[in-house]
């Protein structure tokens, strides 16, 4: 029996860099009373049989601070773009003249702040999760290695692989600190 891949820390970092990425990509589609094209960013249409994101659909653009505009490319899919906007959960509803969906931004009232540091904390859930799955991953490799490489290396790696995960899900809660302070207080 060949001997495992040889145990590689800088891909679990990596990985777990990828756990934080994607949830500062999802922090940043939660808006905070001003208009973003990349409020968006979260809306999958459901498009010609499949799941797409929304981009890939519509042009979509900001020319006013508490607007955001959808320009649906194809006519026949306004209606799904639509559906998807009222549906992904961001409180999103959008007025439809023609081909082009107008988002009018809100002013966040108190519940609706509080709406979106339940999503933020979703969010960073999931990427806590994310990052647990890549530890897990790391450690059950380490087992495969157990008789390859001594137990003080594995033990050193373990120890390795954990203090990775503590500094990926310390990064996530300052991450998600600092979007709550900024939803609350906007």
């Amino acid at each position: 029996m060949a001997a495992p891949a040889p145990f590689d820390l800088a891909d679990i970092k990596r990985r777990m860099a990828g756990a934080v990425q994607a949830f500062s990509k999802d922090l940043a589609s939660l808006r905070t009373g001003r208009a973003s094209a990349n409020l968006l960013d979260p809306v999958n249409v459901d498009a010609y049989g499949s799941m797409m994101p929304l981009n890939q659909v519509a042009t979509v653009n900001v020319p006013e601070p508490r607007m955001i505009t959808v320009q649906v490319w194809d006519r026949s899919m306004v209606a799904a773009v639509e559906r998807a906007i009222r549906d992904s959960n961001l409180g999103f509803n959008p007025a439809t003249e023609g081909q082009v969906l107008r988002i009018r931004i809100p002013e966040l009232n108190e519940q609706r702040r509080k709406e979106l540091v339940k999503v933020a904390h979703k969010y960073a859930e999931e990427a806590r999760v994310a990052a647990r799955h890549v530890r897990r991953d790391g450690l059950d490799h380490l087992k495969k290695l157990d008789g390859h490489i001594g137990k003080d290396d594995i033990e050193r790696h373990s120890e390795q692989v954990q203090k990775a995960t503590d500094q990926t899900i310390a990064e996530i809660d300052a991450a998600l600190a600092a979007k709550e302070k900024e939803i609350m207080h906007v």
